[in-house]
């Protein structure tokens, strides 16, 4: 339900409808990558084919971005890929960071959990940040690149017909209906995908009974960002009810619906407001409120079985839903666009087969199982689908008062970054099992602080800083002179970007040192000490790392061939 009488704290830009130059109401233009949907998984994919020089055609059937409650955190995965897209500013400027939150049984804390944050870290583990502004801080980046993402909005797709060579899409605008063609397309149009119904496809899985009503209100109050999860409170008997500071004021309240009770009769401002003010008064919270947003929530856990399906890719809701227990739903998301873009670009751009591509769908279906699991375990412990289920989570509750060793089993399962063990991209495994500690491949690189030195300067830095575009290696050495054993195989992984690139795959070699290195080759020092121990690296030592983030590869020494090998079988796997 909208609120229209009550100022909203934020203001979305309208876009005007435009109709491309058409013959027989065809777009005479031929696109190489249509995505459909504007949200944040579609800028996601934009972006990131942006990133790889790849032009994209957006449509976008709605004239703004999203309004009203939907994804409201961003986790500190989906912050690194923002960041490589050159849209973390806009988050960081905006957004509440949160460590952690607090559970209540009835009147008393049961669980005071803390999130991973250490100082190694750059980013907080957690963002709080409404859907409207993180398609804005998207939208923004994206309007900056607008010479390779052509945006056309209040464009709607209503068929989709696929051959071998791509996808031709009827369209509906203000302005007319037309068609066009694409070689590739990328379904990112939400949980009712008109590109998955158009194609025959359904997701499967599971579909919880219980609904949550989600309300978000002004109020202004100095209570700390973090999760509340309120479990049989008074304010709402026998339920749950979760709580979210988010900016400008603006807080998010989910409260779970009784047996019986009619969904539509619930979002009446005469039921709602009588909850809420009973919410904020157990709480303590004594400012004065208004509402301004209601909408009522089903858990899911469904996904398709494939994301690729010929010339067409599936990304977000339109690939799956998954609770938002834990906030996996946009986070997931923007993984799979994370995933899809540089494979879909390399594929574009003749680097790799088009069996690049069956790795995103063998990856990503694979997170969303890993996702689906703890949210479906969320999910059964927060809206309890039956007698049983309602029955262990009282006794788990009330034992948590005096057994602080059962209070991990209220752990709400935060969203993580997925390791892709089984990806079959991962190379030069029997090496890998030579290291006792440290990322494997499959898994997202983990954070340190650096000092990044070159042209006689030094500045403060972070590991994932040194991550290029295309392929990345991390040489480790003591120092940058190196001794005569690993000289001449540095010397032969020093020709691999000049090789690669004349084969058109970007590629960096990044040198990162123990001691300050005193010589003019740019490199990387670990003045803290904790990266070396942290990657269980020696002098010697190398991890060669995806466009995505992900360790393809990783070796206690190399040479150059191995290298070069990991590459070629990644782009040909």
């Amino acid at each position: 339900m909208d609120y229209s009488n009550v100022p909203y704290p934020f203001t979305a830009r309208r876009y005007a409808p435009r109709l491309p130059e058409l013959h027989d109401g065809l777009d005479v233009q031929r696109h190489p990558v249509v995505v459909v949907g504007g949200g944040p998984v579609g800028y996601t994919t934009a972006l990131g084919l942006a990133r790889q020089g790849v032009r994209v055609l957006l449509l976008e059937a709605d004239d703004s971005v999203c309004f009203g409650s939907r994804a409201i955190c961003i986790s500190r995965r989906s912050l690194e890929i923002a960041a490589r897209l050159g849209a973390l500013p806009g988050f960081l400027d905006v957004g509440l960071p949160w460590t952690g939150g607090r559970s209540y049984y009835r009147d008393t804390e049961v669980l005071h959990f803390q999130m991973p944050q250490d100082e190694n870290q750059k980013l907080p583990p957690m963002l709080n940040l409404a859907q409207y502004h993180i398609e804005q801080i998207l939208l923004n980046r994206a309007e900056e690149l607008a010479d390779l993402i052509d945006i056309r909005w209040q464009t709607r797709v209503t068929d989709v017909k696929t051959d071998d060579h791509g996808a031709r899409l009827t369209l509906s605008t203000p302005l007319g209906d037309y068609a066009l063609d694409a070689d590739w397309l990328v379904a990112a149009d939400g949980g009712r995908s008109t590109v998955r119904e158009s194609l025959g496809l359904a997701l499967q899985g599971t579909s919880y009974e219980g609904r949550y009503v989600i309300v978000d209100i002004l109020l202004d109050s100095q209570r700390a960002t973090e999760r509340l999860a309120y479990f049989d409170p008074r304010c709402n008997p026998g339920s749950t009810v979760l709580v979210h500071k988010q900016p400008h004021g603006v807080w998010r309240i989910d409260y779970q619906l009784g047996d019986g009770e009619d969904p539509d009769q619930a979002v009446l401002p005469e039921n709602v407001m009588p909850r809420v003010a009973s919410l904020l008064e157990m709480m303590g919270e004594r400012g004065a409120w208004q509402p301004i947003w209601t909408t009522i929530y089903k858990a899911n856990a469904l996904t398709l079985e494939h994301y690729r399906h010929g010339r067409v890719l599936f990304a977000g809701d339109a690939a799956h839903l998954v609770p938002i227990f834990g906030v996996r739903g946009a986070n997931s998301g923007i993984d799979d666009a994370d995933n899809l873009a540089w494979k879909l670009a390399f594929v574009l751009r003749g680097l790799a087969s088009e069996r690049l591509l069956d790795s995103y769908s063998q990856e990503r279906v694979a997170a969303t199982h890993e996702n689906l699991a703890q949210g479906t375990k969320s999910t059964e412990f927060m809206a309890p689908p039956s007698f049983a289920f309602a029955l262990m989570r009282t006794a788990v509750l009330g034992l948590a008062l005096r057994h602080p060793r059962l209070r991990s089993l209220i752990n709400p399962r935060q969203s993580v970054a997925i390791c892709y063990t089984g990806s079959r991209l991962n190379a030069a495994l029997p090496a890998s099992a030579e290291f006792d500690a440290g990322p494997v491949p499959g898994a997202v690189l983990p954070e340190c602080p650096l000092t990044h030195i070159g042209a006689g300067k030094a500045r403060a830095g972070f590991l994932t800083d040194l991550l290029a575009t295309g392929f990345t290696a991390l040489y480790f050495s003591e120092a940058g002179t190196l001794p005569p054993v690993l000289l001449t195989a540095f010397q032969a992984l020093m020709a691999l970007p000049a090789s690669l690139a004349a084969r058109g795959i970007p590629f960096e070699l990044r040198l990162i040192t123990q001691t300050q290195s005193t010589s003019d080759q740019p490199s990387a020092w670990d003045h803290t000490q904790r990266l070396f121990p942290l990657l269980a690296a020696k002098p010697g030592s190398l991890y060669l790392v995806r466009p995505d983030g992900h360790v393809l590869a990783r070796w206690r020494q190399v040479d150059a061939n191995e290298v070069l090998g990991a590459i070629d079988h990644a782009l040909r796997a």
